[in-house]
Order: C-alpha cells, then structure tokens, then sequence
C-alpha cells in the first residue's frame, strides 16, 4: 500500500553517546543500550510505517547521530536544503544527507556555508497556514528565517529559544494537523510566545508543562490522527483526544540520552 507521505529515518547500527553537545548527553557519554535503541527503533518505524512509506538512508560508522534525520535538512515542495551543522561532530553527516535528498528526487537549494541550520530540527511546517516555524538560538542561526523567506518563499515566525535542554524547536513545539500547536512556553523568550499567541488562537494551543516538556513530548511525529511520542502524562493525552487525536506512546529512552525522540528519528519528504 502506498501513502501519500514519505518518511526518512536511518537505522541505529552505529548510534551511541560517543560526544557531548547538549546537555542530555552529558551523563550519558558511552552509557547506550544498542540492542534496546534498535528495538526502540524498530517499534517507531512499524507505527510510522501504517501511516507513510519509509525511506531508509543507510547508517555511517563514526557518525552515531545520522539516526536523527529531523535534522537532515528541509523540504518543500521538489526542493531540498541541506543542514549546515554548527557543531563540528555532525557536519560529517552533510555529505550523506546530500546524496539521500538527490537519490529521492529532490533538487539541493544553494546554502551558504558559514550559516548554521539544522533543517527540520529547527523549521517546522505549521499545518493550517502557509507558515514556517523557525527557532534559533543555539543550532541555528538568527539570520535563517529570512534566508528561508528568501529560498522557498514561505513566510517565516522567529522564535527564540532560551534553554538549553530544548535547544532544537521540534524538542519544544509540535505543529499538529488543523492548526493545533503542541509546545512548551518556557522554551521560548516571552517576545517568542507573545508572537505564537498572535498566531494560534487558544483553543488551538496546547502548552505544556515542565514534567511533560523533558519527556520529549512535544518531539512527536504526527501521523494519520495518531501523535507519537516517547512520553506524556495522562492529562495531557485526555488534552489530545479532545482535540481530536490519539496520543500513542512509543519509549525512545535510547535515544532520549542524546537528546532525541521521535521527531528526531524522521523527516517527512513530502511538505507543500
């Protein structure tokens, strides 16, 4: 059976701790479970896989964080743009997201060099409008939600981040199908919320809590009515089937050591 979403991910053969550059990974250096990341994994990709096609991208040694492929780049339309890593550890992984986005069909938007952006890490298609959700703050940079104006033509919504715990966007806001927006407030500097509470109107927006926030649940994969997530607390799963979803938990705790979820393990390859 064929969807009408794609999804990109990448097997956990070579995922570890194996540096530090945020801090989930600090008390966690060399401290992974392979054989449970791989189990973990696998349980996500059978959820994404009854809602989409999945596209695998091969694994690479020495490039442990390839798994998260939220952060291969961004798409839109037949366009790709390619992450710019800010961080030295995971610009290896640029030339292999390049090729990935090519063999799918995709033609590569000219990115300067010396801008680090770290794709759908940090840029997030809302669902109901014609908008682009841009944080910076820690992995991109200030600058990238008018050079993304300026590639795709989209229009863009800056947010700041200010902690370093949710240092990509999609760790702390999840745009959902109709218009809802899953997100932490105090991720953000208060100028960030004025602007979302400009644009989502409050029967729209869902906050969250702190005991929530550092389960990762806003880093979910939004799929066919379904929000896949590694954790959430039972009020904030009753907050999402009133609105019309079904919150399905899928433990990542693995991945969770390197700061990542289940946003982080996908990209969708099919955004207009």
């Amino acid at each position: 059976m064929a969807f009408d979403q794609k999804i990109l991910m990448c097997a956990p053969t070579y995922f570890g701790v194996s540096y530090v550059i945020n801090p989930w990974m600090e008390s966690h250096f060399n401290d992974t479970d392979r054989d449970l990341a791989q189990k973990q994994w696998d349980n996500l990709r059978t959820h994404i896989a009854q809602h989409a096609d999945v596209v695998l991208m091969p694994p690479q040694p020495g490039l442990p964080d390839i798994v998260f492929t939220a952060n291969a780049g961004l798409v839109l339309g037949k366009s790709a743009i390619v992450s710019r890593f800010r961080s030295k550890e995971r610009q290896g992984e640029e030339p292999y997201f390049d090729v990935a986005f090519k063999e799918n069909g995709f033609d590569i938007v000219d990115w300067p060099q010396d801008v680090p952006f770290e794709g759908a890490g940090d840029a997030l298609f809302d669902r109901a409008h014609e908008l682009l959700w841009v944080g910076h703050g820690f992995r991109t940079h200030a600058s990238v939600p008018g050079l993304l104006e300026q590639k795709l033509g989209r229009a863009t919504a800056a947010l700041n981040l200010v902690d370093p715990c949710f240092y990509h966007l999609d760790t702390c806001l999840c745009p959902l199908t109709g218009g809802y927006l899953l997100y932490f407030p105090a991720a953000f500097d208060a100028a960030s919320n004025t602007l979302i509470e400009s644009k989502v109107p409050a029967d729209k927006r869902i906050p969250v809590d702190a005991d929530d926030a550092v389960k990762f649940c806003c880093n979910a994969v939004d799929l066919g009515g379904h929000v896949y997530m590694n954790g959430a607390s039972d009020a904030l799963q009753a907050r999402l089937r009133a609105a019309g979803f079904t919150p399905v938990i899928t433990p990542l705790s693995e991945f969770m050591k390197a700061g990542g979820a289940a946003k982080c393990l996908t990209l969708k390859l099919v955004e207009a």
